[in-house]
């Protein structure tokens, strides 16, 4: 069966992405557009929008429009529209995708409660290497154990808002349950003046902000004489819209509940 998809935030980099991904895709078809209201680009044709042809897929301001017209919505958008689409999905038995970074412990709630009534999926990562990273990560901590100390160094374009990445945030959530650890208590965000000597169970972070980066990671495991690393290296945001997409796919097949791109690979 084809899934029918909704793209919202339709006229921006990723949202043009995700319908080049959609059209390359044969498992979905894209039947619906939207914007921000205040676009000027509200009316357009999304397919032609994004380089791949006329659809007849009008760009709408607001998913009432077309609620009839899609099965599963893809939001790689900002927190706050993410909740309300949550919501509204949930109140019309729509499937939802979510690729939004940055949210709040508050948002991530009310995503959840909107998973009790239709099926949500939301990763840090949709690119199918991160997610095969996830798993390297877990397995290698517990392997190495805690004689190695573990630290996480990311990297994006200078104009991504959140830090650290929701990526780095799930390797280091990999890792630390590898190691029987909660990554809240356990986590620095950031170095500066005199410390003191690194503390043996701390997970560190460490953020590059600048140019065109689309998502460096590196998780390290260092030890007295020698150090392991597990690195992924986006350099196109197609990596994240496949996957997005593929997802798009498996989800429209569940009833409810949350998910995440580990489900959709087979690796829990």
């Amino acid at each position: 069966m084809t899934v029918r998809v909704a793209v919202t935030g339709a006229a921006g980099r990723m949202g043009k992405m995700l319908i080049e991904a959609i059209e390359a895709n044969h498992d979905v078809v894209l039947t619906a557009a939207i914007e921000h209201p205040a676009s000027s680009l509200i009316g357009a044709d999304a397919g032609e929008l994004a380089g791949v042809g006329k659809k007849g897929v009008l760009i709408v301001d607001h998913a009432s429009k077309v609620v009839d017209d899609f099965d599963v919505m893809i939001d790689f958008t900002a927190p706050v529209a993410t909740v309300a689409n949550a919501e509204f999905c949930a109140a019309h038995g729509k499937r939802l995708i979510i690729g939004t970074t940055g949210c709040t412990e508050e948002q991530k709630a009310s995503i959840t409660s909107a998973a009790d009534d239709t099926a949500i999926m939301m990763a840090s990562n949709y690119s199918t290497g991160v997610n095969v990273c996830f798993k390297l990560i877990k397995e290698a901590a517990a392997i190495l154990g805690n004689d190695y100390d573990i630290e996480i160094v990311e990297a994006h374009h200078r104009h991504k808002v959140d830090s650290p990445s929701g990526t780095a945030l799930s390797m280091g959530e990999a890792a630390a349950a590898g190691v029987d650890r909660n990554l809240k208590d356990v986590a620095i965000y950031g170095r500066e003046g005199v410390i003191g000597a690194r503390e043996r169970e701390t997970i560190g972070f460490a953020t590059v902000r600048g140019g065109d980066v689309v998502g460096d990671h590196t998780v390290m495991f260092l030890a007295d004489g020698e150090r392991v690393e597990i690195t992924h290296k986006a350099s196109s945001r197609m990596a994240f819209a496949r996957g997005a997409v593929r997802a798009a796919a498996w989800i429209g097949q569940q009833q409810r509940g949350m998910f995440d791109m580990q489900d959709v690979l087979g690796l829990k």
